[in-house]
């Protein structure tokens, strides 16, 4: 199976600095969004990503693993205040998906903490696979709120679950399998608030090199205004042949059972 890989990140129309960090891994891909005073964000954000990485090169990964890595990533955030009282308060969220084995099947695995988000584009139609943790969203779930209403609700910036917090976080894992033919959007919540979904299906739709891709909704974002920082990283999974479009970053993920797992 070969990926393709396109991603950017901006500051944003408004924000002094970018508090955004992401991983372009071999087995893991995510974004991450700080938060917290005196650039603790952009702290807590790189942690997170720093962790993942570490993950990212050892072995093969489950998915209890996901878990475990999230908690742990959630203690580094905790010590990290400890050890530096000024940056006390710092958290991040983060959203990816990590390449897993079942079994001896590979699998997708979904993982998210906060409302930075994850879509799938497939048979020419786009899917979210996480769910905002904020209060707005958990208006919606109890029925309080029309889904359609979320966009313009004050609980849409206030989470309910975020990294660095104490008790720690569960974050949602979700496992998919793994086809030839399907496309990831790792973004964070910068793109979201600004572009509807139905855009961004639509960029997806029209624009199948990935480089490019992140590239055009980024610029709509900023064409939104871009009131937070903007990250978004697109992966496009095509058959081992290399049939897809001309990479922008590329890495193989080797099947269950194929002579690289051996």
């Amino acid at each position: 199976m070969k990926l393709q890989v396109g991603v950017r990140s901006e500051v944003g129309c408004v924000r002094v600095h970018n508090e955004d960090s992401y991983l372009v891994g071999r087995q893991i891909w995510a974004v991450a969004d700080g938060m917290g005073g005196q650039a603790a964000g952009e702290v807590a954000s790189r942690l997170v990503i720093e962790r993942l990485r570490q993950a990212d090169e050892g072995g093969v990964l489950g998915p209890h693993d996901l878990v475990d890595i999230i908690g742990a990533i959630n203690e580094t955030l905790l010590e990290h205040a400890r050890r530096h009282p000024k940056t006390r308060g710092l958290g991040s969220t983060v959203s990816g998906i990590a390449s897993v084995r079942v079994g001896d099947v590979r699998h997708w695995g979904v993982f998210n903490v906060g409302d930075s988000r994850v879509y799938r584009f497939h048979g020419g139609a786009m899917e979210r696979e996480t769910v905002d943790h904020n209060e707005a969203q958990q208006l919606v779930d109890l029925g309080q709120l029309a889904p359609q209403d979320v966009a313009t609700h004050p609980g849409r910036s206030v989470l309910t679950r975020s990294l660095g917090s104490s008790p720690a976080p569960q974050p949602d894992v979700l496992l998919l399998p793994q086809d030839d033919h399907e496309t990831f959007l790792i973004c964070s919540d910068g793109l979201t608030s600004e572009v509807p979904d139905e855009l961004i299906a639509q960029m997806l739709r029209d624009c199948a090199d990935p480089a490019k891709a992140a590239d055009r909704l980024v610029d709509m974002a900023l064409a939104h205004g871009a009131h937070d920082n903007v990250t978004a990283l697109v992966v496009a999974v095509g058959p081992p042949d290399g049939t897809c479009a001309q990479p922008h970053q590329e890495t193989t993920v080797p099947l269950a059972g194929s002579k690289e797992e051996a």
